[in-house]
């Protein structure tokens, strides 16, 4: 039986919504919303990074990530430097980073329990058809459009 590409990529949506909501509420727990956490752990993995890279690496628009930061700085997570030339560099404090590992602790409980009805080589499995259809540079491009001759 073939799988409706509508019905698969609902099914898709649906967990993620599912995963996203329960993170986002843990979360609170630790003082930290999703977007956050998400931000903090780019900015750990990169530190240094200027705001247009830690957009793309948080899935938001540059302008989204700038207001985001903006928070975490005030809230005393995040510091940003000068960089070379216009560049800005954001980087963690140490309560970032507390918080951060905080974070992890709670992601990592959150997404265990979103994972445990699939055996490790499910898991595997999953991750292997998920990273292959997300590498496609097709789907990262957006839809086309066909035009007729001349159109």
């Amino acid at each position: 039986m073939a799988v409706e590409p509508q019905i698969l990529g609902r099914a898709v949506k649906a967990v993620q919504y599912r995963q996203h909501r329960a993170l986002d509420s843990r979360l609170a727990s630790v003082g930290s919303t999703l977007a956050q956490w998400d931000a903090l752990r780019a900015i750990s993995r990169t530190p240094g990074a200027s705001a247009r890279e830690l957009a793309a690496a948080t899935f938001q628009s540059e302008q989204a990530f700038g207001t985001l930061a903006g928070r975490l700085v005030a809230q005393r997570l995040v510091d940003r430097r000068p960089g070379h030339g216009r560049r800005i560099e954001h980087h963690l404090t140490s309560e970032g980073e507390r918080l951060l590992e905080a974070g992890h602790e709670v992601a990592d409980s959150v997404l265990a329990e979103c994972f445990e009805a699939l055996t490790a080589s499910e898991r595997e499995v999953l991750l292997e058809l998920l990273r292959k259809i997300g590498d496609t540079p097709k789907a990262a491009a957006g839809p086309s459009v066909t035009r007729a001759p001349g159109g």
